[in-house]
């Protein structure tokens, strides 16, 4: 049976978003708040629940030989009947806060494969412009040694090595920079995605996924982008705490 080293096993697009949707952190603390905010529904039904408390207290008094002991105890377990409405509509706002948090996860789950893909991106154009500025390195210092060459048997001049000499030193610099915006892009990518960027695969174009018009982008941006459903949610949210406020008003 052949075997495959890890390294020559290219990573696809498809791949590094799966990761990114389970390892990232700022993702994972998106649906921890999610969790946290669905609890608050539970606490809004406690409203429609009977409230018991209890108390107890004892003496001891003793004289002329005689001991006395006294002791009395008391629960008392009460029922709302109405509250103006205002455990009703708690429990509605608090459903609200949940499909609000929802939808805001769902924004927060799409912001970071938007980046993961760009990441994804920016390390391969990256990594073929760290290796073109490579070439190009050695390409500029094969000149400097035909100018060299040159100059020693008498067919060049002292400028032409000189000007030979500062083009490989400006590439020497390009070949530099890319390799910092290589190293930066791994970087980002390693921040989004949860490991190192290794042997990328190209991605496939997006374009068969787009609407076919600006018109309709924006049609469905709006009817179904969780940034704008989360702030209905919210919306609905605050006008269901209007009402617990208001409730307070009612007998």
């Amino acid at each position: 049976m052949a075997l495959v080293s890890g390294a020559a096993v290219a990573e696809t697009l498809q791949g590094a978003l799966a990761k990114a949707y389970n390892n990232n952190s700022s993702l994972n603390s998106a649906r921890a708040g999610v969790r946290v905010t669905d609890e608050g529904v539970a606490i809004a039904k406690s409203g429609y629940r009977p409230t018991v408390s209890g108390n107890a207290s004892g003496s001891y008094v003793s004289q002329a030989g005689t001991a006395l002991t006294a002791g009395s105890f008391g629960i008392t377990i009460s029922q709302t009947l109405f509250d103006g409405f205002r455990t009703k509509n708690g429990i509605k706002a608090a459903e609200s806060q949940v499909f609000a948090a929802r939808e805001g996860l769902r924004n927060t789950e799409q912001n970071i494969l938007f980046d993961a893909v760009a990441a994804y991106m920016d390390v391969i154009r990256d990594r073929q412009i760290a290796g073109l500025r490579k070439k190009n390195v050695a390409f500029l210092q094969e000149q400097l040694r035909s100018a060299q060459a040159r100059f020693d048997v008498g067919e060049g001049t002292r400028t032409d090595v000189a000007q030979a000499d500062a083009g490989r030193a400006a590439a020497i610099a390009q070949s530099s920079a890319a390799d910092a915006s290589a190293k930066s892009s791994a970087a980002v990518y390693r921040q989004i995605v949860g490991e190192d960027p290794k042997n990328l695969k190209p991605g496939a174009p997006a374009s068969k996924l787009l609407p076919k018009s600006l018109n309709d982008a924006l049609a469905l941006g709006g009817e179904q982008h969780p940034a704008i459903k989360a702030s209905e949610h919210a919306v609905d949210a605050n006008v269901f705490g209007v009402k617990v406020a208001e409730g307070a008003l009612l007998p």
